[in-house]
């Protein structure tokens, strides 16, 4: 770098603005240069700049000829403390890690040697925080270290100079360089080993009751119990009231029983294989269940201050990582509904390993969505629990960077390394991370490295594969031992006292044991707060309409078609609302985008929260959305479905672009759609192939976590699918992986109304793939409308948004008596669609019935009127799971002597096939129409990928296998 020109003269003071906030190394070039050009008045300013705070000279005996150099390398000292300290720290407690301290850590580096350490030296009193600000101009060297060392080389190793903002740099140096860790009074000490005593006590009776069950216990880093515990306690007295945690299973049953205060008994009955509530209340939902590690639990927890706060810790799946965006999902869902604006009544909390913090893509998507407007939580504590071994990988193998905790720096959050060993700078360190996150709503991390006692697990061999870090543990004592050791010895607790605490958690512990063997679970709360009175699988639910009278849906289409008569849109968008426009006025058709607005309309007008988010949703992959529109003038942006009712609350309606993540993303949207069943949260991908991004989100919580966990969720999921020549990523949404996860059986038919809607009910989740905008209207209405919440996958259509067959009459959305869409139980989603050429109610003169999902109909229906196939019926189904095994029942019996047919544009071995096969033959064999043999198939052969990537061959296979479903030859 070319050095700035030397001044005549320097502004020292500029130094005590500037110093140590990231641009004094500029300023101290300056004065070298300075001092180079002209050492005679560069000396002369420092002489007097000296002279100033000591009332002595520079060069002046006392101070033993200190010079202008000599303090700019000390200042140089102090900050590469600041910056390089942690690399000194004492942060392995089993001291099995080799650190060589940075070379610029040395005095030597900068000229001193021992002789100076007793000399004095002109420090001044600068303006930022720390130790510098002291009124303590003049310091000697070796008292300087001394205090270096004290903050920076501890048990706490501190990073945070890599944040460019003056004010967290100077928060943070004052509470580090002026706070001592470890002086804490006797009462707060006793506080402490009474929370040490818990965690180490609760992870010592369940080794001794269960030998040989697996438990992930917590050995090896007992002191987050009371570091979570002084984290929870300072965040109350800062106005926290609720926290949510996510968390893997290494030291879960103890933050479940210790911090969250799920009964102990509970989880010892879990130990002793449990009493399942269906075992006590017969007919009682208990899902599959998962194991005792796995699970959550939500408690009102009194704090040290006397003020109660509300833990959460989320259900989590082994796949490690995976909870954290949807623990973040939830927190920014809880402050919406609390109108926690300020972000400051609820906060994240969570604990992660040091392998998966490093190695798991999902941390860094989570981290970036810190700081999004429609996704920030005002901050995350971030806990690393880090054992120095993953599974048994060691740290050279798992990470390429010096800690696991680096990826956190882009994102500016400040470390704190601490010893697992250290109690106190454990509950330093927690309480510390609490207030930056409170003060700076922004996220912070505590790395507590500790290590494993035992192996992965409690019955797992780690000497296989780490010798010699377990030599060293097998004798190593306990956080415990060594924090009663420290206050026997310095005498603020006597042994008796220590003696009665553990005597009493022992005494709790038993009767909490012996309370098990007959402890009965109470009956679950579905969920808590918002779902009051909603159904669990079990309880029968009644079906809703979901049409809207038609006034209200002219007022509100007139409503989200009007733009502000000083708003300057798009000339291409105008035209857009100009058409939408005229369709609510002459209720004729009605477009995809134009429904979805209609519902989300109604919907905001019924008073439920509306909320849609993924890579480019404000205009739409497809540009067809334009829920967010520009003002071609001035860049502002206006959003009609913001203004659908009078007075609308400030994210009422939420549409809003995404980073370009699924896998965060969509566990951010999973877990906003589990805090209130009163919304509509939508997560649409960019095409839906991109959805194989966040398989984890689909396959361990969406699928599934009703039946683990009992939790519902409302989530609807948009993925773009249909074939239209865009090759093999951008045409299939994976249907057919949606549909194999579906836990319908394919076998057993719902004989009555009643087993139909239990079995909606009962199923773990919907697949649609609709084909008309009012259909589409009334599915999302529907998810709404019920008593009981189902995630709802959405095969949704890309050149159908602009198909001009593709089109409702505003009549198909109202609930008027008469309209094409109203039967006797009201306007309603329709499962299927039957087909559209008005046969007679039984036509023995159909030779062909071909049932078929998605944009594939459009095409067979101009194929059958171009040819004039008047004997080939053409039926739609709308929902694929669960399977409407009585709409196909009756469009069975409606064509008795049809050639059954399911054609499909996705190769054999995906789409719909291979799950709707088995249950049309069901459904055939129950109207005696034939069996799986007389079931025959159209479309692609079996293919590895989803599509050719030909433009001339897809339009050829399209164009045959639509022409193969209208006639008699089997493909």
């Amino acid at each position: 770098m070319q050095r700035p020109p030397a001044p005549r003269s320097v502004p020292l003071s500029r130094l005590t603005d500037n110093f140590l906030d990231g641009t004094s190394s500029v300023y101290l070039e300056e004065l070298q240069c300075a001092w180079e050009a002209d050492p005679r008045s560069v000396d002369e300013s420092w002489d007097n700049f000296f002279r100033n705070f000591t009332g002595k000279a520079a060069s002046s005996p006392g101070l033993s000829g200190q010079t202008i150099q000599e303090s700019m390398r000390l200042l140089l000292l102090v900050r590469a403390y600041q910056v390089n300290g942690h690399m000194k720290a004492q942060l392995d407690p089993l001291g099995l890690e080799q650190r060589v301290p940075p070379q610029d850590l040395n005095p030597a580096l900068y000229g001193f040697t021992d002789a100076d350490l007793d000399r004095e030296f002109f420090i001044g009193v600068w303006r930022m925080s720390g130790f510098l600000s002291e009124n303590r101009p003049v310091q000697t060297l070796r008292a300087i270290l001394r205090r270096l060392e004290q903050a920076y080389c501890g048990s706490i190793g501190y990073e945070y100079m890599h944040i460019p903002d003056r004010d967290k740099c100077n928060w943070l140096r004052e509470r580090i360089e002026q706070h001592v860790p470890s002086n804490y009074s006797r009462e707060k000490q006793a506080i402490i080993l009474d929370r040490l005593i818990w965690g180490t006590r609760f992870e010592n009776f369940l080794a001794q009751k269960w030998t040989a069950a697996k438990r992930f216990g917590l050995e090896g880093c007992e002191t987050l119990i009371p570091g979570m515990k002084e984290l929870i306690d300072r965040a109350a007295d800062l106005g926290v009231d609720s926290i949510v945690i996510g968390m893997p299973h290494r030291g879960r049953l103890n933050v479940l029983g210790n911090v969250v205060r799920k009964p102990l008994r509970h989880i010892f009955s879990e130990f002793s294989a449990g009493i399942r509530p269906a075992d006590v209340e017969k007919g009682g939902y208990t899902g599959s269940g998962d194991v005792k590690y796995h699970l959550g639990t939500s408690y009102d927890r009194p704090t040290r201050s006397g003020k109660r706060i509300h833990l959460s810790l989320v259900a989590n799946p082994s796949h490690l990582e995976a909870v954290d965006p949807v623990v973040i999902g939830k927190t920014r869902a809880k402050q919406y509904y609390s109108q926690d604006v300020e972000r400051k009544r609820n906060m994240a909390v969570l604990l992660h390993g040091d392998g998966s913090f490093s190695g798991q893509g999902v941390v860094y998507e989570t981290l970036h969505l810190s700081d999004l407007p429609n996704y920030t939580t005002g901050g995350t504590i971030h806990i690393v629990v880090n054992n120095q071994v993953a599974f048994t990988t060691d740290p050279k193998s798992s990470r390429s960077s010096p800690y696991c905790t680096d990826v956190a720096k882009a994102l500016n959050a400040p470390i704190f390394h601490v010893n697992g060993d250290d109690v106190e700078a454990v509950v330093h360190a927690c309480a510390m991370a609490a207030e930056w996150r409170c003060h700076f709503k922004a996220d912070v991390v505590v790395d507590i490295v500790c290590y494993r006692r035992f192996g992965h697990n409690e019955i797992d061999e780690p000497n296989f594969t780490q010798p010699k870090m377990y030599q060293v543990i097998k004798g190593h004592p306990t956080s415990l031992d060594i924090y009663e050791k420290k206050l026997a010895q310095v005498g603020q607790l006597k042994k008796e006292d220590i003696a009665r605490v553990h005597d009493k958690v022992m005494a709790i512990l038993n009767e909490e044991f012996q309370s098990s063997k007959d402890y009965i679970p109470k009956t679950q709360d579905w969920l808590a707060a918002y779902w009051t009175g909603f159904k669990s699988p079990e309880q029968l639910s009644r079906l809703r309409n979901t049409g809207v009278k038609p006034e209200i849906l002219k007022n509100f289409g007139k409503a989200i078609t009007t733009l502000p008569p000083t708003f300057t849109p798009h000339r291409a968008i105008k035209k857009v609302y100009e058409q939408r426009a005229q369709m609510i006025e002459t209720g004729e058709g009605v477009d995809w985008a134009t429904a979805e607005a209609l519902a989300f309309a109604t919907l905001l007008a019924e008073g439920n929260h509306v909320r849609l988010s993924g890579q480019d949703v404000e205009r739409g992959t497809f540009s067809h959305r334009h829920a967010v529109i520009h003002d071609q003038k001035s860049g502002e942006k206006y959003c009609p479905l913001n203004h659908v009712v009078k007075n609308q609350k400030d994210e009422m309606f939420t549409v809003s672009n995404s980073s370009l993540s699924e896998f965060g993303v969509l566990g951010f949207e999973l877990g906003y759609s589990m805090e209130n069943p009163n919304s509509l949260v939508c997560w649409e991908a960019q095409f839906g192939d991109f959805s194989n991004g966040c398989q984890v989100i689909f396959d361990q919580f969406l699928s599934s976590g009703e039946a683990k966990w009992l939790r519902q969720t409302g989530l609807v999921v948009l993925l773009p699918h249909g074939y239209d020549g865009q090759g093999p990523e951008h045409s299939s949404a994976r249907l057919e992986r949606f549909l194999q996860m579906s836990d319908d059986n394919p076998f057993v038919i719902p004989e009555m109304e009643v087993s139909l809607r239990k079995q909606i009910q009962e199923c773990n989740w919907q697949v649609v793939n609709v084909t008309t905008p009012a259909n589409y209207f009334h599915v999302l209405r529907r998810q709404i409308h019920r008593d009981f919440r189902k995630p709802l996958v959405v095969m949704a259509p890309k050149n159908l948004l602009r198909h001009q067959a593709c089109r409702s009459s505003l009549s198909e959305f109202n609930d008027v008596e008469g309209h094409p869409g109203f039967d006797k139980q009201g306007t309603r989603f329709k499962r299927l669609i039957k087909d559209q050429n008005n046969h007679a109610e039984v036509e023995s003169g159909v030779r062909r019935l071909v049932l078929c999902s998605g944009k594939v109909y459009y095409e067979l229906d101009e194929e059958r009127q171009r040819v004039g196939a008047k004997d080939v019926a053409i039926c739609r189904v709308e929902q694929l799971c669960p399977v409407p095994y009585d709409l196909l029942q009756r469009e069975l019996r409606r064509y008795p002597n049809a050639d059954v047919v399911w054609c499909q544009e996705e190769p054999m071995n995906m789409g719909a096939f291979p799950y709707m096969a088995p249950r049309l033959a069901t459904a055939m064999v129950s109207v005696e129409h034939g069996s799986f043999e007389d079931l025959k198939y159209v479309g692609r052969p079996p293919s590895a990928a989803t599509a050719t990537g030909f433009g001339s061959v897809h339009s050829r296979e399209q164009k045959e296998l639509v022409q193969k479903a209208l006639q008699e030859d089997r493909m």
